[in-house]
């Protein structure tokens, strides 16, 4: 467009737009797809406006160069084998191999502990960690409930173990698919599917043995699941609407707490659209308030049953005890709590418009966010991966949520894992997939792409489910940063960042530079996601 620029101009611009992105990865103001389309769009409108001319006057900033990365052979590898990965789970075909774990005497309950590890390692070398995760948390949490161990010492070790198991192999971890083809795109040859297994398998043991053996013992013993389920000790956020007649009216808040709210701790009050904040020594309770406190079970069990209007409606009261005769009896309502899974279709959907009452028979009552303080009101805030969900409903209500992929019912008892008809049928497509890319018949890319489309078209998944399993956050990620990684090669930001390195004074040997470099990047994946870390460093 003619602007007189300084020779430098795309460098330094594309290395300010680098730090931005990375702070506002690390800050997580707002959610990462927003980061990434923001990321994409910036370097759009500045190829457009600032080309970036190379021979023959071309621009080597165009479209096509910031949008090529959506069309990059490892994203479409991750999505496609995300959505077998979720095949495997509509079928619940580990589950026939994890099953074996379940079925074992209590006597060799904690060999069965160490089994599960094993196998979610060695599983996790040929398949997506989450969906790993997600089949065997609740197996082991019935394994550790049968031998009295703290669920605490355990879980951490089960997602360490997916990790190494995941970098055996090129489709273990998506990071080793991106590099792969970083490589290809800057002219060398990609990575084989088991070219680095064995050192890789080497320190994935060496890593198992730690995780296995010592880590369980310098995790704090926290209280079990069973434990935390008869004692109540888990605090969960509820909401209070205090109507005309409530009896709450009045209540004067002494010692930072109200007492008639009996050990419910109020973190926020909403007043005619003004919020409140603590302390709230000395506030009066009035008629139209909003109170947003933490409970315990225990807690909001009691209000429940001694003020149902509380916490419930009439029409939500309707919902728990409709058909009930008798609701002291093992059938009449109960509470029970629900984990969100990644790959659920309540995901970032609202508790207002996830319509728990209508759609599962369930009144939700508190939620549960582990390293986060809410604040808002219960039917504001979005669902993510992880929350627990504090419900009450019917007896034979919430065991038939069992069957439901968007949540685990979380139990400290076994039960069986059902085995569907499709379930080998899946396995069959599964082992072929990996099959033909392992033994060089033909790319990854393609079987896993053909792989997902052999699920969709033996109903192993339907479309709903396997558009719901490609994760959003990592796609529009990989491409941003594909794009930014592209943006900093074309300007030279590579480079100069490189030659900066290299000449570090004490940085004098071949050893060095490299050593330097991985523990760099160690420290920066603490902050950054390792997908962004694999293209930015690659």
């Amino acid at each position: 467009m003619g602007f007189d620029l300084h020779p430098d101009f795309h460098m330094y611009f594309v290395m300010a737009l680098m730090v931005v992105a990375i702070y506002s990865f690390v800050r997580e103001r707002v959610p990462i797809e927003v980061t990434s389309i923001g990321l994409l769009t910036t370097l759009l409108l500045f190829g457009q406006i600032f080309p970036y001319e190379i021979e023959a006057g071309k621009n080597a900033l165009d479209s096509q160069a910031i949008l090529a990365g959506f069309a990059n052979p490892s994203l479409i590898t991750v999505m496609a084998l995300l959505v077998v990965g979720q095949a495997l789970i509509q079928t619940d075909a580990i589950r026939i191999i994890s099953g074996v774990f379940s079925g074992v005497k209590q006597k060799y309950a904690s060999l069965a502990i160490y089994g599960v590890l094993i196998f979610s390692a060695v599983a996790s070398a040929f398949m997506n960690n989450t969906p790993q995760v997600v089949i065997m948390i609740p197996l082991l949490q019935a394994l550790v409930h049968s031998v009295g161990m703290s669920e605490s010492r355990v879980m951490i070790p089960l997602s360490y173990a997916v990790i190494l198991g995941g970098m055996v192999t090129l489709i273990g971890s998506s990071t080793n698919m991106l590099v792969s083809n970083s490589l290809q795109a800057q002219g060398f040859d990609g990575l084989s599917f088991f070219e680095f297994s064995i050192p890789a398998t080497m320190l994935a043991g060496a890593g198992l043995v730690y995780v296995m053996f010592v880590l369980p013992y310098l995790l704090p013993d926290r209280r079990t699941m069973a434990k935390d389920l008869v004692d109540n000790e888990k605090e969960f956020v509820a909401e209070f609407d205090i109507a005309e007649d409530s009896k709450l009216i009045g209540v004067t808040c002494d010692e930072g707490r109200f007492p008639a709210l009996g050990k419910i701790n109020v973190r926020m009050i909403q007043r005619g659209g003004h919020l409140i904040l603590p302390p709230f020594e000395g506030y009066v309770i009035e008629a139209g308030d909003i109170l947003i406190g933490s409970a315990t079970r225990k807690a909001l069990m009691a209000i429940l049953s001694k003020y149902p209007g509380f916490l419930l409606s009439e029409q939500e009261s309707d919902v728990i005890q409709e058909d009930t005769e008798d609701d002291n009896s093992p059938e009449g309502r109960v509470l029970a709590e629900l984990m969100i899974t990644p790959a659920s279709r309540l995901m970032d959907m609202s508790m207002e418009n996830a319509n728990f009452d209508k759609k599962y028979g369930v009144v939700v009552l508190g939620i549960q966010r582990r390293a986060k303080v809410v604040r808002r009101r219960l039917g504001r805030i979005r669902l993510e991966a992880g929350d627990v969900l504090l419900i009450a409903g019917r007896h034979k209500t919430v065991n038939a949520l069992r069957d439901s992929t968007d949540f685990i019912l979380l139990s400290g008892s076994k039960r069986d894992f059902p085995l569907p008809g499709r379930a080998l049928l899946a396995s069959f497509i599964f082992l072929v997939t990996i099959g033909l890319a392992a033994f060089g018949v033909m790319s990854i890319t393609v079987t896993s792409f053909a792989g997902a489309v052999a699920m969709i078209a033996a109903q192993c998944i339907n479309v709903r489910q396997a558009i719901r399993a490609i994760d959003r956050k990592v796609f529009l990620l990989i491409a941003s940063m594909l794009a930014l990684g592209d943006a900093m090669e074309i300007t030279g930001v590579a480079s100069f960042m490189a030659e900066k390195f290299l000449g570090m004074a004490f940085l004098d040997t071949p050893f060095l530079v490299l050593s330097a470099f991985f523990l760099l990047i160690a420290a920066i994946t603490n902050l950054l996601s390792n997908n962004a870390c694999a293209i930015l460093f690659t």
